[in-house]
C-alpha cells in the first residue's frame, strides 16, 4: 500500500483536524461555562431540548449554552464521521492505519455523546461529568498529535527523551484538569470556602498545580538547552511556558476571587486545554529528514583582460 501518495488529500484531512481541535476546544470552554451558569440542566430532555431542535420560547442563556453545547458536539460528530468515511473509500492514498484511527476517534465522540446524555439523564453526577471533560480533553490531544502528523507525514519520531519529558508533562496537566474537573463538578471549592467543607479536592488541586507546571517547564528548559532540532521549537516551548503562568495567574485569581467571577473561571479551564492541544503536538512533532542535495557545477566566468 502506499504510504502518501496524495499530499492534498493528507492537508485537507490535517485542516479537517486541526478545525476538530478548536471545536473540541469550544467544546470543553462551553461545558465550562454551561457548569458555571448552572446550565447544565437547562435543557431537561435530551437530545433535543425541550422537545425541539430550537427552542425558541424557552431561549435564554442558560438554555443557549446547553443548547449551543449540543449543537457544537453535533458538529463535530458529523465531521468526524465524513473524516471517517473519507479515509476508508480513500485509503489506498492514506498512511496505513489512518482509517482506524478515524474510527476509534469515532467511537470517543460517540462514548462523549453517551456520557452527555447520562449526565442529564442522572441530573449532573459529579463522576460522569468528571468522566466526560477527561474524554474531550483525550480528544483534544489525540486530534492535535494526529494534525502534526498529517501536516508533515514524512518527518521522523522525535528523540525518546523529548517523547518522555513531552509525555510527563502532558500526563501531568491532563491529571491536574481532572482534579479541577472533580473539585467543580462536585463543587467542593465553594463548599470549602464558605463552610470548610470537602477541602480535599481543592488541596489536591493545589498541590497538584506546582508538580505540573515543573514537569511542563523542564521539558521546556531541556528543549531549548539540548540545540538543534529541539531548540527551534521554541515558538511552542515558549508558548506553552507562558500558558503555564498564566494558567497559574488565573488560579490564584479565582480562589482570590472565590470564584465569584465566571468570565475568570472560565478562562482557567479555556488554557487548560489550549495547553493540553499543544503539549500534544509538541509531543507528536519530530524533525524532517534531510533531504540530499547533488553539488552544483559552478560555472567559470572568463574575464576579459582590461588593458589600460
Amino acid at each position: 500500500m502506499t504510504t502518501i501518495s496524495s499530499p492534498s488529500l493528507m492537508h485537507r484531512l490535517a485542516q479537517v483536524m486541526a478545525h476538530l481541535v478548536v471545536a473540541v476546544i469550544a467544546l470543553v470552554v462551553i461545558g465550562g461555562a454551561t457548569r458555571v451558569m448552572e446550565a447544565g440542566l437547562a435543557c431537561p430532555d435530551w437530545p433535543l431540548c425541550f422537545g425541539t431542535l430550537l427552542p425558541g420560547r424557552q431561549m435564554n442563556l442558560q438554555v443557549f449554552l446547553e443548547w449551543f453545547h449540543r449543537l457544537d458536539a453535533f458538529i463535530v460528530g458529523m465531521a468526524l464521521l465524513v473524516t471517517t468515511v473519507t479515509a476508508v473509500v480513500r485509503r489506498r492514498h492514506l498512511p496505513t492505519g489512518l482509517p482506524l484511527i478515524c474510527f476509534g476517534l469515532l467511537a470517543l465522540v460517540a462514548m462523549q455523546a453517551g456520557l452527555g446524555a447520562l449526565t442529564v439523564v442522572q441530573l449532573l453526577p459529579s463522576a460522569i461529568v468528571t468522566a466526560h471533560l477527561a474524554l474531550a480533553l483525550t480528544l483534544v490531544a489525540l486530534l492535535s498529535g494526529l494534525t502534526q502528523r498529517l501536516l508533515h507525514p514524512v518527518m521522523a519520531w522525535p528523540p525518546l527523551w523529548w517523547r518522555a519529558l513531552s509525555g510527563l508533562a502532558l500526563f501531568a496537566v491532563l491529571g491536574q484538569c481532572l482534579l479541577g474537573g472533580r473539585m467543580a463538578t462536585s463543587w467542593a471549592a465553594q463548599r470549602c470556602l464558605s463552610a470548610g467543607e470537602a477541602c480535599r479536592w481543592l488541596v489536591m488541586h493545589r498541590s497538584g498545580a506546582m508538580p505540573a507546571a515543573g514537569l511542563v517547564l523542564l521539558f521546556v528548559l531541556v528543549a531549548l538547552l539540548a540545540g538543534g532540532w529541539s531548540r527551534a521549537q521554541w515558538p511552542g516551548l515558549l508558548s506553552a511556558a507562558a500558558l503555564v503562568a498564566i494558567q497559574i495567574a488565573l488560579g490564584v485569581f479565582t480562589l482570590r476571587l472565590g470564584l465569584a467571577e465566571p468570565v475568570v473561571t472560565i478562562a482557567h479551564q479555556a488554557v487548560a486545554a489550549v495547553l493540553v492541544a499543544l503539549l500534544a503536538a509538541l509531543a507528536a512533532r519530530g524533525p524532517m529528514p534531510q533531504v540530499v542535495r547533488a553539488p552544483q557545477q559552478v560555472q567559470s566566468v572568463v574575464l576579459d583582460a582590461c588593458h589600460g
